[in-house]
């Protein structure tokens, strides 16, 4: 199993940039399949991001393509998502999570991870 802490989240100006960190602790990191969600005050959480465990695939939601960029380094057991471009609407709470071994076509639903880390939140105003 893993345990996640996610850092990083800040309030930025509309246009800004923002890097987020997951660092994961436990064993077998480099057997998970990794997501950023994101959940806005009154609203459902959302998938953002997701990179697979072989390094092979990534994919994103269509309100962050071409904005955001997911990466991770197994060797530090971390997880990272770049956010450039940012708006207001990109304004919540964001986490990290973690799926052993999960199928790549299940990455976009929040009930396929069964690891989560505490959030960090994200403030994009002028």
């Amino acid at each position: 199993q893993v345990q996640l802490v996610e850092s990083g989240g800040d309030l930025v100006q509309p246009g800004g940039s923002l890097t987020l960190s997951c660092a994961a602790s436990g064993r077998s990191f480099n057997s998970y399949r990794m997501g950023w969600f994101r959940q806005a005050p009154g609203e459902e959480r959302e998938f953002v991001a997701a990179v697979d465990w072989s390094f092979q695939s990534t994919d994103y939601a269509d309100s962050v393509k071409g904005r955001f960029t997911i990466s991770r380094d197994n060797a530090k057991n971390t997880v990272y998502l770049q956010m450039n471009d940012l708006k207001p609407d990109d304004t919540a709470v964001y986490y990290c999570a973690a799926a052993q071994l999960a199928a790549w076509g299940t990455r976009q639903a929040a009930a396929s991870y069964t690891h989560w880390g505490q959030g960090t939140q994200v403030t994009v105003a002028s």
